[in-house]
This record gives C-alpha cells, sequence and structure tokens, in this order.
C-alpha cells in the first residue's frame, strides 16, 4: 500500500504530554475504546468474527475510528490483538466469544520451541501494517495513531499455558523448572515484538504501547528476571525510531521506576490500584511521562460521579507529562454514554497558567527531560 500521510496532527495532546511538555489539559484515550461496549463495534462484530476482524485491514480500520467520533478521543489506537505474533511463529490460535484465546500446541519443551520460526512483520502480520497504512490516511492529521503488542513474558504466558487462567502457573512452572528454556522463548519473542513494533512506525503508528499484561502473575524476583530485561530490550530496538513509547505492566505498580530506569521509555502506564503520587515518586528521577489511571469500573458510576473522581484523577497527577486513561481496558457492558463522561470530563478540564509554572520548575529540579 502507499505511503502514509507525514504531516504531524491538528490535536497533538498526547504527543505533547509524552515529551512532558506544557499542555492546557492532559490528552486522553481508553484501552480497548474500539471494543464490545460500543454498540456501533457491535454491529460489525455480528457480521465477522474476531480473527477476521483484525486480519481485514477495513475492518479494522472502521473500528479503529468508531471511538473519534462516538467518544470524541484524543488519539485512535489500531484494532488489532497482542496474539497475532505468536499466530505468526506458526502457532495455531483460536478466539471463541466466551471461552478466549487457545492455542491448540503450546510450548512445553524444545521440541516445541524449536517448531517456532522468525517473524517478518511485513509478511506474516502484513495485514496489521496494512490497517495501519488505512487508519492513517483515514484519520489524515486529526488525531494520532498508536499502534501496540504485547510484551515477552504476557505473550510467552499464553503460548506455554495454552489459554488464558488466572494463575498462569504452568507457564511459572517453566520459569522454576527450565529457565533455560523460558529465557529462550522469551529471547525469540522479543526480536518479534521489537521488529514488528518498528514496522509498526514505519506504516504509520505514532505513538507505541507495549502490554505487559500479565506482570501481576511474577514475584519482584521473576519479574526483574523474565520481564525487564526484555522489555528493556525492545525499548532499545524501538527508540531510534523516535516514536514515544508507553510501556504498561498493571500489577507491577512496586516496579514502575525500575521500569522507567531500564527501558527509557517516555511514558509509564499506572494501573488504578497504584496512588498517582506513589507514580510519581518512583518515576521522578527518570523524567518519565505517566499514563492512567481511573479504575475502569468507576465508569459504572453516575456521569455526575464519574466526573468528581476524574477531576480527582487529574489533580492528583499533577499538569506535567500525564495522560488520562484507565488504569486497565474499558469494561464491555460501560453504558457509552459513561465512557464519553469520563472524557468529556478530561477535556473541560484547564490548568492555571500558574500551576503549570510551578509544576514546570519542580520538574526542572528533578531533572525531567
Amino acid at each position: 500500500m502507499s505511503s502514509v500521510p507525514s504531516v504531524p496532527p491538528v490535536n497533538d495532546l498526547l504527543l505533547r504530554a509524552l515529551r512532558s511538555e506544557s499542555v492546557e489539559r492532559p490528552p486522553v484515550w481508553m484501552m480497548r475504546q474500539a471494543g464490545r461496549y460500543l454498540p456501533e463495534y457491535r454491529a460489525v462484530r455480528a457480521k465477522s468474527d474476531f480473527l477476521t476482524m483484525c486480519r481485514t485491514p477495513e475492518l479494522a480500520v472502521e473500528v479503529t475510528l468508531q471511538p473519534l467520533d462516538l467518544v470524541g478521543v484524543d488519539a485512535a489506537i489500531i484494532f488489532s490483538d497482542i496474539l497475532v505474533i505468536p499466530e505468526a511463529m506458526g502457532m495455531h490460535l483460536t478466539l471463541d466469544e466466551g471461552i478466549g484465546p487457545q492455542f491448540s500446541a503450546p510450548i512445553r519443551g524444545n521440541a516445541d520451541l524449536a517448531r517456532l520460526h522468525a517473524v517478518d512483520p511485513h509478511d506474516g502480520l502484513g495485514y496489521v501494517l496494512d490497517a495501519l497504512r488505512l487508519a492513517r490516511r483515514e484519520i489524515g492529521n486529526k488525531v494520532p495513531l498508536i499502534g501496540f503488542a504485547g510484551a515477552p513474558w504476557t505473550l510467552a504466558a499464553y503460548m506455554v499455558e495454552g489459554k488464558g487462567t488466572k494463575q498462569f502457573a504452568i507457564a511459572k512452572r517453566m520459569l522454576f523448572e527450565n529457565p533455560l528454556l523460558a529465557h529462550n522463548l522469551l529471547d525469540k519473542l522479543a526480536t518479534a515484538v521489537g521488529d514488528y513494533m518498528v514496522a509498526q512506525v514505519e506504516a504509520g503508528a505514532q505513538v507505541l504501547q507495549l502490554f505487559e499484561s500479565w506482570a501481576s502473575a511474577l514475584g519482584p524476583r521473576e519479574f526483574r528476571e523474565f520481564c525487564i530485561p526484555y522489555l528493556a530490550r525492545i525499548a532499545k530496538r524501538v527508540a531510534p525510531t523516535g516514536v514515544p513509547l508507553i510501556v504498561f505492566a498493571p500489577g507491577a505498580g512496586w516496579a514502575l521506576g525500575e521500569i522507567a530506569e531500564a527501558t527509557g521509555a517516555q511514558a509509564i502506564g499506572v494501573d488504578w490500584h497504584t496512588a498517582p503520587q506513589d507514580a510519581r515518586e518512583q518515576c521522578a528521577p527518570y523524567g518519565v511521562a505517566l499514563q492512567g489511571n481511573l479504575d475502569p469500573c468507576a465508569l459504572y458510576a453516575s456521569p455526575e460521579e464519574i466526573r468528581r473522581r476524574t477531576h480527582e484523577m487529574i489533580s492528583a497527577f499533577g499538569p506535567i507529562g500525564h495522560v488520562a486513561n484507565l488504569g486497565h481496558g474499558i469494561l464491555p457492558d460501560v453504558p457509552p454514554a459513561h465512557a464519553r463522561a469520563f472524557v468529556d470530563a478530561v477535556k473541560e478540564w484547564r490548568w492555571t497558567e500558574e500551576a503549570l509554572a510551578t509544576a514546570g520548575s519542580h520538574a526542572q529540579l528533578a531533572g525531567v527531560r
């Protein structure tokens, strides 16, 4: 497909916030914003299964764009799934409604690992890149487009387990019983994810997010051994593109500073278990922006309560380097009007010049880049 437009977005709040520049209000988007809570998404989904939607650029772009007009977010995130990488490596993936993702032949030993092949993102994942190019052309220069990928431990957890579980006990068993095999798998995944994210930038992604969705399954020692080095490796691979990277590891709120230091990412995602002040304190030495962190269940509250809690969140994060988001993905039964109430509450916020000046002075003292 033809090249993507190079004109920067008119609404550049997200890009400025990720650079920790002064913004009049935080930008706002939601993880899983192109999803089942929208009737318009369900109408598309009723005619096609989930993986077909992911593999058909026109359908992926249709649902990618829906939240821009329906909810009013400040960025689009491409519609896809984190498990497209294991599938591109040769694993058979099914994803059925009510059952979740499943791999028919999980990775349990060296012979299984040997079956995985290297991924050329332009080949095995070309449909995602085509969707990114098409989305950029459809969006024009309105708002930034976000690309994403699953991080190695999270992908490995599904690949070894064969499905999603609450504890990932089989995957964790590999870490303790056969750490060499685990590292070999994570090494292959880090290469594939890094190459894929660079290809997403080439296809038009203006921001990247790396999801370590199952960080909560690991204790500190295992997280430091089996997560952080691979997050850092991917971040290093992406850095030369100049596109900002957000790293989100829900359940690892204790490690935000360590993640920031190891990756050099422009922003760190914060889940709702972590207080904004604690996140700021951990990350202050590394000059990163923060993203988050309203509890997704807060969107079940009344619009007035959503507004109050959203404003409390914004105030707690402060005026420099904050992207307003949920602390995890939006839930499928949230009323669209409540999602809009969250977005509207962010968009009506305005920082005073005094608050911006004070925050800027404090940021300089803390060494914020």
